[in-house]
């Protein structure tokens, strides 16, 4: 993320000094600072007190975004480029969700989930 065009800054909501929200990230881009807050779902079955089984598939399949505003379409793209071999499915909130909530829902091959909302 840090390396995307037009990003000056990425730093944990904790050292943003932002201590609401426990896990999440705020990143500057230009002179604007957007904050997300990451949670997540394990797969079905899985335990906090047992690892969750890593699964490898086929990278998520993403579009592009020339977007720089730091949003959600800007966010997906970020993380599609990474073609990272555990995420399955990324999908933005604004389509289909049902919601006017800005995030994108990072699905993985082991079933688990991640929401990243802009808070």
């Amino acid at each position: 993320m840090k390396n995307t065009p037009g990003v000056a800054r990425v730093q944990t909501l904790a050292e943003a000094g932002d201590s609401k929200y426990p896990f999440g990230f705020a990143v500057t881009i230009g002179s604007s600072e957007i904050r997300w807050q990451v949670t997540g779902q394990l797969a079905d079955g899985e335990k906090h007190d047992t690892p969750t089984a890593e699964v490898d598939g086929d990278p998520a399949p993403w579009t592009d975004s020339t977007a720089q505003d730091g949003g959600e379409e800007w966010l997906a793209a970020v993380i599609g480029r990474a073609e990272s071999s555990k995420i399955a499915r990324i999908q933005q909130w604004s389509a289909g969700q049902g919601t006017n909530q800005s995030g994108v829902t990072v699905f993985f091959h082991n079933g688990a989930r991640a929401f990243v909302r802009r808070i």
